[in-house]
């Protein structure tokens, strides 16, 4: 039986830095459209938090039971999984997979039903297919090339847009550019854990966008997504100048994009991710600051 720690450790708490930074930005973005934010709209980003760090503790104990179950995960190099050592049933970890998916559920149904926008219920459910599908199912798509375009969308678009209109009813051209920005970064995580998972993917069948771009691209692929948040800063920066401020974000990047272009690979590609996570959050936090004034 897995104990406490272990649960933590298959909860990938290191993942979450790239949960609350949509939330700061679309909260930024919703106080920036001076509609009269207040209370109520602090308690729908609160619900809206709840909301992004079920979903990602979720879907983290997900790939953890399907990637276990399909022995993706018998030659792993990374982070600690409950299925694949065994030290955890695949009927457990799905059950705490959807135990989360529930929490983000009834999050979610609270949320929608302050802000009264109930066709967005169809957009929670399409998160919840998303985070479950990734590498469940017959035919996953995370094993088709398929999880940077999930992520670009779900962990960008979705949550910082879908942040900022359930609190103020309306986005903005500049909460769309911040999100694009936040997806790219999220993309980038994924992107540096694929190329870390190249040499035992290609042999699991499982065949990310890294197995088809190989080693070289994928590499020149994370440096693009890693500068798409500084440049579309310096478009976002002549309407909403204190969006400047998350220029300052930039020394961060030093390390992760150097770690990756050294040619790192298994464990030396592990700092790349914890820093392009706190890259992320940094570059959220001062750009949601930046949207609020």
């Amino acid at each position: 039986m897995a104990t406490a720690t272990q649960w933590v450790e298959g909860a990938r708490l290191k993942t979450l830095p790239l949960s609350v930074a949509p939330v700061l930005i679309g909260t930024g973005a919703a106080i920036g459209q001076d509609l009269g934010w207040g209370p109520l709209e602090l308690i729908m980003a609160a619900l809206a938090l709840i909301v992004s760090l079920a979903l990602q503790i979720g879907v983290n104990y997900a790939n953890d039971y399907s990637d276990g179950i399909r022995g993706t995960d018998d030659d792993r190099v990374g982070p600690f999984r409950l299925t694949g050592s065994r030290a955890a049933t695949p009927s457990q970890v799905k059950l705490a997979a959807f135990a989360c998916f529930g929490v983000a559920g009834v999050a979610g149904l609270v949320l929608v039903l302050l802000a009264g926008q109930y066709w967005l219920l169809a957009v929670g459910v399409l998160c919840v297919l998303a985070a479950w599908y990734y590498t469940g199912g017959r035919k996953p798509y995370g094993y088709s090339g398929f999880g940077e375009v999930a992520v670009f969308v779900f962990f960008g678009l979705v949550a910082v847009l879908g942040t900022m209109y359930t609190q103020v009813g309306t986005i903005s051209g500049s909460g769309f550019g911040a999100a694009v920005g936040m997806g790219s970064l999220a993309c980038a995580v994924l992107v540096a854990n694929n190329l870390r998972d190249i040499p035992t993917d290609s042999v699991t069948g499982k065949h990310t966008l890294a197995v088809k771009l190989g080693d070289s691209s994928t590499r020149v692929f994370y440096v693009f997504l890693i500068a798409t948040p500084f440049v579309l800063t310096l478009v976002i920066g002549p309407w909403h100048p204190w969006t400047m401020i998350s220029l300052i974000a930039l020394p961060l990047a030093r390390g992760p994009v150097m770690c990756v272009t050294a040619g790192n690979q298994g464990l030396g590609l592990i700092p790349a991710l914890r820093d392009t996570g706190r890259l992320g959050l940094v570059w959220a936090l001062l750009m949601g600051v930046g949207l609020a004034f």
